[in-house]
Order: structure tokens, then C-alpha cells, then sequence
């Protein structure tokens, strides 16, 4: 599971796809709905919403978005699956996350879609995804690296 930090507008379709499926899952794992979640109740990718004010409110914000950016493409995401969000709800992310992820992102884009690698490869200000507002600090604790 990958529950993006970045901007979604960056994501390949592939990329965008698999958000909304794993950010939907995500959503069912704190709603404690148990068909199918077994494998991911402590999965790290869900600790910064967990440990947010109203994880549900969180997770419904950040799929929202993604929806957002889904319907900007022409898809057809179900609104309705979306339990409740606050278009005004932020939270903190790191400026080490939100680089370690644009990384990770590139070299997945290298392998998948050259085109889209090359538009983003030279990027600099990389924006987060609009759940997020950027403080300084490295990679989340929570993150797995390959380092």
C-alpha cells in the first residue's frame, strides 16, 4: 500500500488507479470493516491517520482529493464510497517525505511510462498532496526505506 504524500497530479494512470483502490482499503481498515483489510490493520502507510484528530475525516479528505484529481481526468470514481471529508482539513508532512516519495515515484515512472518520467524528472518544488502542508523535517519514521 502507498498512500501518496506528493500531489496526485503527478501519479500516471496506473499510479492514480491503484490510489484510489488502496486509499479506498485504507478507509475500510479504519472503519474496522474486516472483508478483505486482515493484511493491512498495521500497515505504516496508515499511521499518520491514525494518529490524526479524526482518522476517518483524514483518510475521507485524502480520498476526496484523489477523486478530485480522478474526475480532472475523465475517470469515474464513486463519489459515494468516500465516508465524509472537510475540503479545509490539513496536515503536516515533511519536506524528506515528500522528496523520498517523488523519488520513489520517478523510478517506478523510469520502468512505466518514459513519457511522464520525463516530464516530471527535472522537477524542483514538488507539491504535496492537498491533505498536506509541508514542515521541514526528513523521511517519517513510518516510512520503509531501502536504505
Amino acid at each position: 500500500m502507498r498512500l501518496w504524500s506528493i500531489h496526485p497530479e503527478y501519479l500516471d494512470a496506473r499510479g492514480l488507479l491503484g490510489l484510489w483502490r488502496e486509499a479506498l482499503l485504507a478507509q475500510s481498515v479504519l472503519l474496522n470493516e474486516s472483508v478483505g483489510t486482515n493484511g493491512y490493520r498495521n500497515h505504516p502507510q496508515l499511521i499518520r491517520f491514525k494518529e490524526s484528530r479524526d482518522p476517518i475525516l483524514s483518510i475521507g479528505t485524502y480520498l476526496h482529493h484523489v477523486h478530485a484529481e480522478g474526475e480532472r481526468r475523465g475517470y469515474r470514481f464513486d463519489k459515494s464510497r468516500i465516508e465524509r471529508y472537510d475540503e479545509g482539513l490539513r496536515l503536516p508532512v515533511k519536506r524528506g517525505q515528500v522528496d523520498y516519495e517523488f523519488n520513489h515515484l520517478l523510478g517506478k515512472l523510469r520502468e512505466r511510462d518514459r513519457g511522464k518520467y520525463e516530464q516530471l524528472k527535472g522537477m524542483k518544488n514538488i507539491k504535496p498532496h492537498p491533505l498536506f502542508y509541508i514542515v521541514e523535517g526528513g523521511i517519517e519514521k513510518w516510512e520503509k526505506t531501502k536504505h
